[in-house]
């Protein structure tokens, strides 16, 4: 971790020592977060691993038949069996297919890139000491910008390139995937043909739960899910560490939207409005040309009016209530 760029004028001695010294509590040096798998495979893994651990979870609560948990499920146990026009063992099937075909196309895709100490960080900081010299001058003027860094210069960088950066890039990568399945999605229920021929698939779960969120066309779930990841790694510049945590992330959550289960504890139902509830209304009949957005915020649905509420039902049921009263009369 030697940096070799020129050092800019406000760093001195013992800013270098910092930036030399400090790394965040997510770092390790190590060439692999397993010790027996390079991370360009454990990235394909990882994600395989979450959604079978996250739905296995869930798939243990439908079957416990705790009476607590009946409050916070959506659904009636029975109405799984009733309801849903595809076996478990036919949702099974088509999820491992897609889990193979992903990891085939990830080992294509995926390139092998220097992590941990491979990685020289002090001369990555180095590399954004001008421009970050540049916006304080701009922003303070150049003699309160020239102090602010000749104290605090080091604690910038650092702050921007352990912090600031991985997380602008995390949001662009939440923010790409958001946008890619919420227009391939909508077109899956405008287009008929579309609807038809791949997305119907999905919609046999007419209840959804946890390990058939991924139940999809095998086309459907290459161009939605893979598709989609792949672009947001390739267009936000992911480390390989970073991509692991989106496509765990964006895993997880998909899961969850799918649960049938509506937790007060579920810290991914809690960050963000697009939750398992919320998903729920897009299975059903009334709600199947709204709620498209998947699987993190909820901003195209509200932006360009497709977003449902449970109140919304309410309201749309009551007006066809008082139409068929005004009719009778």
């Amino acid at each position: 971790m030697n940096g070799t760029a020129a050092t800019p004028g406000f760093l001195d001695a013992s800013q270098r020592h910092y930036l030399a010294t400090h790394t965040p509590f997510y770092y390790t040096p190590e060439p692999a977060l397993v010790s027996w798998l390079p991370d360009h495979l454990f990235v394909l893994a990882a994600p395989v691993i979450a959604y079978w651990v996250l739905s296995s979870f869930f798939h243990i609560l439908d079957i416990s038949q705790w009476k607590w948990l009946d409050k916070y499920r959506l659904h009636e146990s029975e109405e799984v069996k009733s309801r849903n026009l595809v076996s478990r063992g036919q949702v099974l099937l088509a999820v491992v297919l897609q889990h193979v075909v992903q990891t085939v196309l990830g080992l294509w895709w995926i390139d092998e890139k220097p992590v941990g100490a491979q990685v020289d960080h002090v001369a990555n900081m180095l590399s954004l000491a001008r421009p970050l010299a540049w916006v304080a001058n701009s922003v303070l003027g150049e003699e309160a910008g020239s102090q602010l860094l000749a104290n605090k210069g080091a604690e910038g960088l650092y702050t921007l390139y352990w912090w600031a950066i991985p997380a602008a890039k995390f949001l662009l990568g939440m923010f790409i995937i958001d946008t890619w399945q919420y227009f391939l999605h909508r077109a899956m229920h405008m287009n008929t043909f579309l609807y038809k021929k791949f997305h119907s698939y999905h919609h046999r779960l007419y209840v959804p739960y946890a390990f058939g969120a991924l139940y999809n066309h095998p086309l459907e779930g290459f161009l939605l899910d893979t598709v989609g990841a792949a672009l947001a790694e390739w267009i936000a510049q992911l480390s390989t560490r970073e991509a692991m945590l989106l496509f765990v992330v964006s895993t997880l959550k998909t899961v969850d939207d799918h649960c049938g289960y509506k937790l007060p504890w579920d810290p991914l139902q809690l960050i963000s409005s697009n939750n398992a509830d919320y998903h729920d209304i897009h299975h059903q009949v009334i709600g199947i040309k709204s709620n498209f957005s998947q699987p993190f915020f909820i901003h195209w649905d509200a932006i360009l009016g497709t977003r449902m509420t449970r109140k919304d039902i309410e309201l749309r049921r009551q007006k066809q209530k008082e139409a068929k009263a005004s009719k009778s009369q």
